[in-house]
C-alpha cells in the first residue's frame, strides 16, 4: 500500500475496532544492558561527552535492536508502533552535542526502520495492517514556564526556535515514511502548538497531510498538565488542529488517568487515545503493575465506551500490550459525540459561550 492507502486503512480500522499502540521503549532498551560502544557505534566514535542513555541514537548505531522492538510489539498485537525518535530534536539532542544532520538522520532512519517492519507485518497479515506513528516528544525547555524562579519572564528558548526544531523533525519523519504524527507526553501546550504549526505549515507548502495524534500529560492528582491546564482546557487549546486523535499518556497509571480520559471522551469530537504507565513507580523507580492488571483496567475503559486507541507508556512491555489487545478484542470503540456549536476558549480553565 502507498501512504494514501495506509491512511485510509488506518481510518477504516479505527471505525471497526479499538486500535492498539505499542508500549514502553525505554524499559525494553534498558533490558538490553547496552554499553557506551553500542550508543556510539562506528559513526560517533570519539564523540565528546557520554552518549549512553540517548536511546534515539540507536536508530543509527543499533538499528537491529530498534527493528526487533518494533517486531515484538507488532507480534504482541499492536496496530501502531512509534518511531524511536522521542527526543530527536536539535534542542533535546544538544545535550549530547549532536548537530542538525545527525538529528535529521535519526528521524529519517527511525521512520524507515519502523516502515520496513510494519510493511512486513502487513504483508504477512493483510487483514490487520500495521501503521507507523512518528514520535514527536516534549522538549527539555518550556515556552510557558520560566527557567528562573526570580524572573517570571525568563525563557531558555523562543517560540521560533521551538517551531524550527519541530519543523526539522517533522520533515525528516515524513521523508522516512510515517503514516501519522504523534505529538506526545505534552507538558507545555505552547510547545505543542509550535509542533502543530510546524506540521500545518509544511502541509501548506505542499507536504501531504497526515493524521495528527495529540497526547498530553496530566502530571499528578491535580488533574492538570504541567503548564496548568485541565483536560477540557487542553482540548480547547489544540482542537484547531482537527486532530485524528487526542488523549493522555505517561505520569499516571490507568486508575488515576481514567477520569481525565473520561473528560476528553465527553468533549472531544475526534478519537480518544490513552497509554498509561504500568501504575506508579515504586521506591526504586520500577513499575510493578503486571500485564493482566493493566489489561483489566483498560478493559473497563473499553467496555464503558470512552476510548478508541489504547497502549502503554512507562513500565509496559510487549506482554502488557498482548494482554491489553486480548482484553479489548471485539469491544466496540467509543462513538464520537456530536457537540452543539459554541465558542470554546481556554486558558488554564475552559470557557464556553453558546
Amino acid at each position: 500500500m502507498n501512504r494514501i492507502e495506509r491512511i485510509a486503512a488506518l481510518k477504516q480500522s479505527a471505525k471497526e475496532r479499538i486500535l492498539i499502540l505499542d508500549g514502553s521503549w525505554g524499559v525494553m532498551i534498558q533490558r538490553r544492558g547496552l554499553d557506551e560502544a553500542d550508543f556510539l557505534g562506528e559513526r560517533f566514535k570519539g564523540h565528546k561527552g557520554q552518549m549512553k542513555g540517548n536511546n534515539d541514537i540507536l536508530c543509527l548505531t543499533r538499528p537491529d535492536i530498534i527493528a526487533d522492538l518494533h517486531n515484538q510489539y507488532y507480534a504482541a498485537g499492536a496496530d501502531i508502533s512509534e518511531t524511536n525518535t522521542f527526543s530527536a530534536t536539535t534542542i533535546a539532542q544538544d545535550d549530547y552535542h549532536l548537530d542538525l544532520q545527525a538529528v535529521i538522520d535519526i528521524n529519517r532512519e527511525g521512520a524507515k526502520i519502523a516502515r520496513k517492519v510494519a510493511d512486513e507485518w502487513t504483508a504477512k497479515e493483510p487483514n490487520k495492517p500495521r501503521f507507523v506513528a512518528g514520535s514527536i516528544g516534549p522538549l527539555n525547555k518550556m515556552l510557558s514556564m520560566s527557567s528562573d524562579v526570580n524572573d517570571p519572564g525568563a525563557r531558555l528558548v523562543t517560540f521560533d526556535q521551538v517551531y524550527q526544531a519541530y519543523r526539522e523533525q517533522v520533515a525528516a519523519l515524513y521523508e522516512g515514511g510515517v503514516d501519522l504524527y504523534l505529538i506526545e507526553t505534552i507538558t507545555d501546550t505552547l510547545n505543542c502548538k509550535a509542533a502543530i504549526k510546524a506540521i500545518l505549515d509544511l502541509e501548506d507548502e505542499g507536504q501531504e497531510a497526515l493524521p495528527i495524534w495529540i497526547s498530553g500529560t496530566i502530571t499528578d492528582r491535580s488533574g492538570r498538565t504541567l503548564s496548568g491546564q485541565t483536560a477540557e482546557a487542553f482540548w480547547n487549546s489544540v482542537r484547531h488542529a482537527k486532530p485524528f486523535a487526542v488523549g493522555f499518556n505517561c505520569a499516571l497509571g490507568a486508575d488515576l488517568m481514567r477520569p481525565h480520559i473520561a473528560e476528553l471522551a465527553r468533549v472531544a469530537d475526534c478519537l480518544v487515545a490513552a497509554y498509561p504507565n504500568a501504575g506508579l513507580p515504586n521506591a526504586m523507580g520500577q513499575y510493578d503493575e503486571q500485564p493482566h492488571e493493566t489489561a483489566h483496567e483498560l478493559h473497563e475503559w473499553a467496555k464503558d465506551g470512552i476510548v478508541n486507541i489504547l497502549g502503554g507508556c512507562c513500565g509496559t512491555t510487549p506482554d502488557h500490550i498482548k494482554h491489553v489487545a486480548d482484553e479489548v478484542s471485539g469491544i466496540t470503540p467509543r462513538q464520537i459525540p456530536e457537540r452543539p456549536k459554541a465558542l470554546r476558549l481556554a486558558g488554564l480553565e475552559p470557557f464556553e459561550l453558546t
